[in-house]
C-alpha cells in the first residue's frame, strides 16, 4: 500500500473480513477497488494480499504470514448524523501500521506526523480547509442540536468531553483514567475554581451505546451537564477543553482552544496540547496546520455522495454543507425501530 495525497493505493488483491452487508459498497468505494473480495475465513485470503479489517477487530484464523493487514475506521469529519445510527460516511481512514486511536503501537498517522515535511502549498491548503471547517461550524457528526450560551460567570469555563467507555479508543489510548466520571473528578481537582461543563457522548445520549460506570452522577462534579447543545457553540465559547482521547480535542484545536489531554489521542504529544501523559515516540513539534495537513489531507479518504467515487476533502466539505442544509429531516420510522438493535461494524 503506497500512501497518497488522498489515502491508500492498493496493489495486488484486496480482501475484507468482518464487514456487514451495508458497509460493503463503502469498502469498495473508499478503497477505490470494485474487486474487493469479502471472506469469512482467513484461509480464503491469498498470500501477499491486503486484508481490510474494521477498527480493532481480531485477525481471522489461518492467515498466511505474508498477508498485509489494513485497519479501517471512520474519518474525522464524517457525516450529518451518528455513525452508530447507520448514517452514511463521507470519510474513512486506512492504516497499515496500526490505527490512529491505538497509542500502544505505532500507526501510519503517527509516523506520518513524525516524519513528513509538509510543503508550503500543502500547509496553505490545510489552513484554508481548517478555516472553512471552523467558519461553517463543522464537526465529526454535524448534528443539529439546540444552541448553547456561555453562563454568566467570571469563572473560567471548562468543557469536559464524555466518551463511550467501551470504545477501543479508551482501551488503547487511556492510561490511569479510563472513565468519564474519573475524568470529571480529575478535572475538578485540577481546576477547582472553574465552571465545569460536561457533555456526554452523542451515541450515549441517543441510546445507541451504554453510559459509563457512575456517569449518572456526573452532576455532582460539574456545574452543568449539556445533552443536546451544539458542540461548535460549546467549543467557541468555552475557555479550555479536557479530554481522554475524544476527537473533541482535535475539534477544539481547530478553533484555537487550549486542550488538556489525559490520555493518548493522535493529536497529543506534538506540542499543541497540554499532556498529562508522556509521549516518548512523538518527539517532533508541529504547527496546527501541519497537524491538519497530516490528519485531513493525507490520512483520511473521502467518498462523494454524488459520484460514489473518491473526492478531495474540499469537495467532501461542499457536499457535507449541502447535506447539512437539508437537515433536519423527519426521522424515518425504520431507523427508530432499528436503533436498539444497531451494532458495529
Amino acid at each position: 500500500m503506497r500512501p497518497g495525497p488522498l489515502g491508500p493505493e492498493f496493489e495486488g488483491p484486496v480482501f475484507a473480513h468482518g464487514f456487514s452487508l451495508r458497509k460493503r459498497a463503502y469498502v469498495r468505494g473508499f478503497a477505490d477497488r470494485q474487486d474487493v473480495r469479502f471472506v469469512r475465513r482467513g484461509q480464503a485470503v491469498a498470500a501477499g494480499a491486503h486484508l481490510l479489517l474494521w477498527g480493532s477487530a481480531p485477525l481471522p484464523l489461518g492467515l498466511a504470514p505474508s498477508v498485509r493487514t489494513v485497519r479501517v475506521e471512520d474519518g474525522f469529519v464524517r457525516s450529518v448524523g451518528l455513525g452508530a445510527d447507520l448514517t452514511r460516511p463521507l470519510s474513512w481512514v486506512f492504516d497499515d501500521q496500526g490505527i490512529y486511536y491505538d497509542a500502544t503501537q505505532e500507526s501510519a498517522i503517527e509516523n506520518l506526523l513524525q516524519q513528513t515535511q509538509f510543503g508550503s502549498a500543502e500547509i496553505a491548503r490545510a489552513q484554508a480547509l481548517r478555516e472553512r471547517i471552523v467558519q461553517a461550524g463543522l464537526t465529526k457528526y454535524n448534528l443539529a442540536p439546540r444552541r448553547w450560551q456561555r453562563p454568566a460567570t467570571n469563572r473560567k469555563v471548562v468543557l469536559v468531553a464524555g466518551q463511550v467507555e467501551t470504545d477501543a479508543s479508551i482501551a488503547r489510548g487511556a492510561l490511569d483514567i479510563r472513565g468519564n466520571l474519573a475524568l470529571l473528578q480529575a478535572v475538578r481537582a485540577a481546576r477547582p475554581e472553574a465552571w465545569l461543563v460536561y457533555k456526554p457522548h452523542p451515541d450515549v445520549v441517543a441510546g445507541l451505546r451504554g453510559a459509563g460506570a457512575g456517569e449518572a452522577q456526573a452532576g455532582q462534579y460539574c456545574d452543568q451537564v449539556v445533552i443536546d447543545a451544539s458542540m461548535h457553540d460549546l467549543l467557541l465559547q468555552v475557555d479550555e477543553v479536557h479530554v481522554l482521547t475524544s476527537l473533541t480535542g482535535f475539534e477544539a484545536l481547530l478553533r484555537g482552544k487550549p486542550v488538556v489531554c489525559w490520555g493518548h489521542p493522535f493529536y497529543a504529544g506534538w506540542g499543541l496540547t497540554e499532556d498529562r501523559q508522556p509521549h516518548p515516540r512523538r518527539t517532533r513539534r508541529l504547527t496546527l496546520d501541519e497537524l491538519v495537513a497530516g490528519a485531513l489531507l493525507r490520512y483520511a479518504v473521502y467518498l462523494s455522495r454524488v459520484t460514489e467515487r473518491r473526492c478531495t476533502p474540499e469537495q467532501a466539505m461542499d457536499e457535507l454543507l449541502q447535506w447539512r442544509a437539508r437537515q433536519p429531516n423527519p426521522e424515518r420510522w425504520w431507523r427508530r425501530w432499528l436503533r436498539p438493535f444497531i451494532a458495529r461494524p
